[in-house]
Parts: structure tokens; sequence; C-alpha cells
């Protein structure tokens, strides 16, 4: 029985979000009303609020499942075999590919996600704490098999992340900004995960000054 009420309660929710979904990228989510929700459903405005709190809740719950589809897209990606670099590429174009779609497939929810990335929402931090789980431990496999430089795995993850954050940021969609390309930006950062020794500042000066008396 209280296995039934769970579903029940899934479901609906489930039912919540979707409406909700279709009527921010229809009308955007400022002009939509929990009593507009409700109607696209043919419940009362009560019975949503059965389910959710407050608006707000239903807001947190759209822009997880916006962001669930770029995490789980990223999370088959770094079930992948291969090089480290190799399931790196796969999880960071995934998520790309992810933030371009968006627009086309969800019009008008990207000022949403957008506020939810810049007020630092719960569910946003959670979706960068799990795609920092799925890069990291394949930096740390990386490095012990030799293919990458060392150094702390979460610093790396992190470095890459930031690095790659114009194309990989769920707010920066259609950013009028000049940028390098996708590809361009992971060649770079690729080269700078790969296994080659690291000069200190004097290291580097000593180093010019050698191949300039040579």
């Amino acid at each position: 029985m209280r296995r039934q009420i769970e579903d029940r309660t899934s479901s609906a929710r489930r039912r919540i979000v979707q409406a909700a979904i279709h009527l921010y990228g229809e009308m955007g989510h400022k002009k939509t009303t929990v009593a507009d929700i409700a109607q696209n459903l043919s419940m009362s405005s009560a019975s949503v609020y059965r389910f959710f709190p407050s608006r707000r809740a239903i807001e947190e719950a759209v822009v997880e499942e916006v962001l669930e589809e770029a995490a789980s897209a990223a999370a088959e990606a770094a079930g992948g075999t291969g090089p480290a670099l190799r399931r790196l590429a796969a999880i960071l174009k995934a998520i790309a590919d992810c933030n371009e779609a968006r627009p086309a497939k969800h019009r008008r929810l990207q000022d949403l996600i957008t506020l939810a990335v810049r007020q630092n929402w719960t569910v946003v931090l959670t979706y960068h704490d799990r795609i920092r789980g799925l890069v990291r431990p394949i930096i740390g496999i990386g490095q012990a098999r030799g293919e990458l430089r060392g150094g702390s795995p979460m610093a790396l993850t992190c470095c890459l992340l930031e690095a790659m954050d114009v194309h990989l940021n769920p707010s920066r969609v259609g950013a009028a900004t000049l940028r390098p390309s996708f590809d361009e930006m992971l060649r770079f950062c690729t080269g700078a995960l790969c296994r080659t020794p690291f000069l200190q500042p004097a290291e580097m000066t000593a180093h010019v000054q050698l191949k300039a008396a040579g």
C-alpha cells in the first residue's frame, strides 16, 4: 500500500513538472502561474500544492529535470572505455551538446536556467557536484596509467571544468561573446592534462636562458 502511494505521488509530481516545462517553454516562467499549471492538468491549485509546497519548488524541480538530461548524457559517456582523455572528451562533448540543443527543445526556459545558476540553487550545485564526480575518477585513472600529468585529481577536475565553462555552463548557452570553439578549447585543455614535465617559473626562466645561450 505504501509503495502504491509513493508511486502515485511520484507520478503526480512528474506530470506537474512536465506541464510546467511545457508552459514555461510557451509563456516563460515569470508569466506562468500555479493556476496555469493546474488548469493544464485539469487539477486545482490546491492539488498542485499537495505535491509542491511553493512555486519556487516547482521551478527547482523543472531546473533539476532539465539539467538531468545533461547529467545523464555525461554519465553514459563516462561509462565508455579507452584512454582517459578520450573519455573526458566524451563527457564534455555530451554536456556541450545538451546545452546547445536546449533552446530548441525547451523554448524560453533559458531565463529560468540562468537565474538558477546565478543564484546557486541547490539543484544546480548538486548538478555540478555530479559532473565533478564523473570527471575526477577518470583523471585519477589516467594518472595511475601514466596518461595524465600528476597533481590533485580534484584540482585538475576543477581546472578542466572551469576552463571549459563557456561551453559547459548551462547559463551561457547562446551567449554573444567571442569565444574559441569547443574543439579548440578541448585541444587546449587536453594538451594541458597530458603527462609532460612541469617547469616551475624559475626553471622556465633557466630553460629559456639556456636556449638563448645555445
